[in-house]
Order: C-alpha cells, then structure tokens, then sequence
C-alpha cells in the first residue's frame, strides 16, 4: 500500500534550502543523517496535466489566503517575484526559494482533494 508521497527539491546550495523550509516556512522534520532533513509537508494532492514535449514535473504550494501568507513569509525573510498573478486556477505567485529557484505559491480557486483547514505550522 502506498502511504505518502515524497517530493524531492533539487538545489544549488542544500543548506539554504532546507534552511528556509525550515525557518521561513516552518515545515516540521527529521534528521535522516548528519543535517540532511526531511519535511513534513502536511496534506497534498496530485494533478496530472498534457505535456507540451517531454514530461516534467513541477511543485506548487497551496495556501487558503494569499495575502495573509504573503505577508507571514514575508516577515519571516521569504521573497517574491512580480505581482500577484490572477489565473484560471487561482491567485498566485512565485516565491524564491534561496539556492533552488522558484515555487508557485497560490491561493485555489479549484475544488481541491484535501481539506485546506489544516495547514503547516
């Protein structure tokens, strides 16, 4: 039986990856050997899309109030790039994060497959 996904995040610089998952987002984790952590990343879901060419895959947090998390992360160090997109989907963003690129963050306006009332610490 299947009984999690494990998402991986390739980074440049590791430390400071996982240094902003674990400061600025706060994502509970485990030590799995000499300061190589792995995150709890809470509830998720799955959605499978055509490909324009070879597949690829791509991670997106998901929040219930975009501007309230905007201005949490923010004040915790968290970056963002452009504005605050309006799409089809939701409202969105990308927020860097430091030595591995960009992260959609975005508020759905889609039905979603878990419950947004229980979000990360």
């Amino acid at each position: 039986m299947i009984t999690a996904v494990h998402t991986l995040v390739y980074a440049e610089d590791p430390d400071a990856a996982r240094a902003f998952f674990r400061d600025v987002l706060r994502w509970p984790n485990v030590d799995a050997n000499a300061g190589w952590l792995i995150f709890g990343t809470g509830p998720s879901e799955l959605g499978v899309h055509p490909a324009d060419g070879p597949p690829t895959h791509e991670i997106s947090l998901m929040c219930d109030d975009l501007d309230h998390t905007i201005a949490e992360l923010a004040e915790r160090g968290a970056q963002f790039e452009g504005d605050i997109a309006q799409r089809a989907f939701g409202r969105c963003i990308d927020m860097r994060i430091p030595g591995a690129g960009t992260m959609l963050l975005y508020q759905p306006r889609h039905p979603v497959a878990y419950p947004l009332g229980a979000p990360l610490p």
